[in-house]
This record gives C-alpha cells, sequence and structure tokens, in this order.
C-alpha cells in the first residue's frame, strides 16, 4: 500500500501515545480501517523503535533498574496472578520485552552472583520454563506474547514473513518464466553482497530497465529507505545496474524519486513487465 506523505504522517500522530501491546493493533483498525494491518503495523513498529532509541539509556540508568526490579519484587508478590510486569512496562513506557529482559538480568545476577551471559539470557527469554523462579517465567511470558515491536517471539515472525515474501517474489518470477539467480546461489558464486533476486535476462517495468530485486517485508518510511538506499540499494546499482525495489507492507509514495537515476519502488510484484524481445503497443 503506498501512502502519501500526509497520510503516513497521520498514522504516526495516532503512534504517539500507544503502547506496543497487541491491542494497540485493535486501536490502529479501527482508526485507519482502509489501510492493511501489516502496514499499520509495520509503521507503528518502526515509530516506536525510533522512540525506544531516543529513550532507552534512561531506562539502563542502575538505580532505574534496581526502581524497576524493586517495584516489580513488590507488586508480584502482593498480586501474583496480575501480569504486573506488563503493566510496568506500560507504566514507564518501556517495550514489554525489553522491560523482561531488564528484570531478568537483574533476577539473574541475585541468583548467581554476577552478570549472566548472553546465551543464557537469550535462551531463558525464548524459554521462560528455563526460569527457576515459576511466577517470573509467567510475567517473562506475558510480556512477550504481547509485545508487537520486541523480542524473540517479534524476531521470529518477522524472520518468518521475510521468508515468507522471498518465496512469493520466486514463485511470481517462475510463473512469468523469467530466468534469475537468488541470494544463495549468488553467495555460492563468491557474491557477498547481493540483492534477493538478480534476473539473468533484464526485463523493463513501467518503461524502466530492470536487472535485479530486492524483497523487503516492511514499510518504506524516510529514516529506513534511506538507510536501505546508502547501505544496500546504491552498492548493488554500481555492481548490476537499475533495479526495482518492493516494500510488500507499503511506501511513503514521495519517496519513489529515483527512478530516473536507476531505483524503482512498488507495493507489489509488477503486473505490467516487458520482457526480452516484447513489442509495446508502441512500437
Amino acid at each position: 500500500m503506498k501512502l502519501s506523505r500526509a497520510e503516513y504522517k497521520e498514522i504516526v500522530r495516532c503512534t504517539d501515545n500507544l503502547r506496543p501491546t497487541r491491542q494497540c493493533m485493535k486501536i490502529l483498525k479501527e482508526r485507519f480501517p482502509n489501510h492493511s494491518q501489516s502496514t499499520l503495523l509495520s509503521v507503528f513498529s518502526l515509530e516506536y523503535q525510533k522512540r525506544t532509541k531516543r529513550t532507552i539509556s534512561r531506562h539502563h540508568a542502575p538505580d532505574a533498574i534496581e526502581d524497576y526490579y524493586q517495584r516489580y519484587l513488590s507488586k508480584a508478590s502482593s498480586r501474583p496472578s496480575s501480569p504486573v510486569l506488563l503493566e510496568l512496562a506500560n507504566e514507564v513506557d518501556l517495550s514489554p520485552a525489553l522491560m523482561a529482559r531488564i528484570i531478568l538480568d537483574r533476577f539473574l545476577q541475585d541468583q548467581e552472583g554476577g552478570v549472566p551471559s548472553k546465551p543464557v539470557l537469550n535462551s531463558m527469554l525464548r524459554e521462560p520454563s528455563l526460569i527457576p523462579d515459576q511466577a517470573l517465567a509467567n510475567h517473562i511470558y506475558q510480556c512477550t506474547i504481547n509485545d508487537c515491536c520486541y523480542g524473540p517471539l517479534v524476531d521470529c515472525i518477522k524472520h518468518a514473513i521475510g521468508q515468507e515474501h522471498e518465496v512469493l517474489l520466486r514463485d511470481k518470477l517462475k510463473e512469468k518464466n523469467l530466468s534469475f539467480l537468488d541470494e544463495n546461489q549468488l553467495r555460492a558464486r563468491g557474491y557477498d553482497k547481493t540483492p534477493d533476486i538478480i534476473l539473468e535476462v533484464p526485463i523493463a517495468v513501467e518503461g524502466h530497465i530492470v536487472h535485479w530485486i530486492e524483497s523487503k517485508a516492511s514499510f518504506g518510511d524516510d529514516h529506513s529507505h534511506r538507510t536501505y538506499l546508502n547501505e544496500q540499494f546504491w552498492s548493488y546499482w554500481n555492481r548490476f545496474g537499475p533495479g526495482l525495489v518492493i516494500y510488500w507492507h507499503g511506501f511513503i509514495g514521495e519517496l519513489d524519486s529515483q527512478r530516473d537515476r536507476g531505483i524503482l519502488l512498488k507495493d507489489c510484484f509488477p503486473t505490467d513487465i516487458v520482457t526480452l524481445g516484447q513489442r509495446t503497443d508502441r512500437d
């Protein structure tokens, strides 16, 4: 879904006071019924990550960590069956999964007398049943499943969605009988930094030549698109020529401004493909 910058800013304004729990998606969907849930979730996730980067340092200050931990212990003692850790995260405007990580880290320091290793911490966040305190394990689990922006569950879902769209792209190319090399084949040939697809025979899309295609299972906002341009797309252009980027969850329409320089943006697989040897009605 392609959004105008005005539409995008309207959604962003609505996300300012939302917490990254799954209930926020119901609010956004009710407010913007004509936009897909995947687009709304992707926009919210990007905006919340920006907000978190601006504020995360204060949540990791030693006095803040100790305050959160003592407040958690007090609430867990008085209301053991309530989602007290999730409530605490929402109260201080911190991602539930990130709050869970802070509290678990502090708990393990008490248990082990030192800072726990990242592998141990990550394994317990992925599988809370490994946590020796059952009440804490339940609270960690509640945070993980309710967070729509951070945590092991979100990471797993994002990875699966990314893989799903790469498979979808390959299937679409096969339907069109287009010959291509995917990222795995390119790496096997010694390429170190490649787009998802390189077309063995270039195509034309909306009058623009395309040598490569990159699949992004996310929304293209100003910050992410600028980062991708600098770190990926221009290097692909330098090495392989002009290409196509598909933002499956949509993008700000005004960002599609590099067509004449060789980078075309779409929010779906193109339907008006012209292959080598085809003639258009204008020919």
